[in-house]
């Protein structure tokens, strides 16, 4: 284990030299976890993430974490995070695809418990037959968790963004659990450029005594869950504690977005945003994007590209000012329902200029000639 030292998280991020590494998605994640000053780490392998969390395990017999073990199933996985946390210790795990539907129900227990978890979901197809393929369709049942989304579009993307989602996740006015989502395969298993941050350099530990919701310890008996046991009454004081709480946790999401905006410098990227024609992307999608644009741009046809790095808190007022005074919005992607489209379509006023794809499902590559034609249709 290299002997680290305590930085603040701008010097981490920011100010730090770097150096570059030529890794795959899941040693960026091993790389994150190095420097993110982990305490456990909980795992149960499940294709595309199992390398990463076995990167984890490996870490943790280098002396980087303070426990490591496997759980019997995801869902018990993520109740065990769920412990962990809410006994005041930094923590870290990952699933995709099934493991996800398997252990949904704890997502939105996550959110509120006010647990600042960063989980990355290293997405893949979900459906019968049985399918280990890319495909972002989870993401879709994600929206609504109370759970902060980031989406990584390559493997630099993914080792910034599980650095920066611990420190977002534990501000003491957010403090709710962040997911960061990568598409499995095209990201987790391709090598890529990864500049990173000296191996001396870690996080500043947890700090759970500036929770806003009590630590259980032997102080503190474990009445954040159950004090006073809501779901067993039915009346005006218990609907009304439901109630407020969910709107909590949508408030503190809300809070997160000055923290995202400094540490990932804003919830969307935009390159030559007063096209006539825009692409709005998040993944591996705005990879795709941005080569097709060029191609078409080759072709005589002009497009400005939107990459989403945020879906949750979904940047509205950024998507309504970068699609005013466009004519047509593009929107590729890896999934068969067109969660992205939906999301735009819900937020911007003249929706009827979205175009719902091209997607591509199932574990399909999308070729940029999809978006080209996309293009050339718009422009037409």
């Amino acid at each position: 284990m290299t002997q680290q030292v305590t930085v603040d998280p701008d010097r981490l991020f920011f100010q730090s030299e770097r150096r570059k590494l030529f890794v795959t998605g899941s040693e960026a994640v091993g790389e994150a976890i190095k420097r993110a000053n982990v305490d456990v780490g909980i795992a149960y392998p499940i294709t595309p993430q199992s390398e990463s969390m076995h990167i984890v395990g490996d870490l943790y017999a280098e002396g980087y974490l303070k426990d490591y073990f496997r759980g019997e199933n995801e869902f018990s996985v993520m109740s065990a995070v769920a412990g962990a946390s809410m006994g005041g210790v930094r923590v870290f795990t990952a699933t995709g695809g099934p493991g996800t539907l398997r252990s949904f129900e704890m997502f939105p227990t996550w959110a509120g418990a006010r647990l600042p978890i960063v989980c990355a979901f290293l997405t893949r197809g979900v459906n019968s037959p049985l399918t280990i393929q890319p495909d972002t369709i989870e993401m879709a049942y994600m929206l609504d968790t109370g759970m902060i989304m980031f989406h990584a579009e390559d493997a630099q993307d993914l080792y910034d963004m599980i650095l920066k989602a611990f420190v977002v996740a534990e501000q003491c006015d957010v403090h709710i659990p962040v997911g960061v989502f990568a598409d499995g395969f095209f990201v987790t298993h391709t090598r890529d450029e990864v500049m990173v941050a000296p191996p001396e350099m870690k996080l500043p530990a947890y700090q759970p005594y500036s929770s806003p919701v009590p630590v259980m310890d032997m102080e503190n008996v474990p009445f954040r869950q159950m004090r006073d046991p809501f779901v067993m009454k039915s009346n005006f004081i218990s609907y009304a504690a439901h109630a407020s709480w969910q709107q909590e946790v949508t408030a503190a999401a809300e809070r997160a977005r000055p923290y995202i905006q400094h540490y990932l410098g804003g919830l969307v990227e935009a390159e030559n945003p007063g096209a006539d024609i825009l692409v709005i992307a998040s993944g591996t999608a705005v990879s795709q994007s941005r080569a097709a644009i060029q191609t078409a741009a080759g072709l005589g046809f002009e497009a400005g590209l939107v990459k989403v790095k945020c879906l949750r808190p979904f940047p509205t007022e950024e998507m309504r000012a970068l699609t005013g005074q466009c004519k047509a919005i593009v929107v590729p992607e890896f999934n068969r329902v067109g969660w992205l489209a939906r999301e735009i379509r819900a937020t911007i006023e003249d929706n009827g200029k979205v175009v719902g794809g091209p997607r591509v499902f199932g574990g399909m590559t999308m070729p940029t000639d999809m978006i080209v034609d996309a293009i050339r249709r718009c422009s037409a």
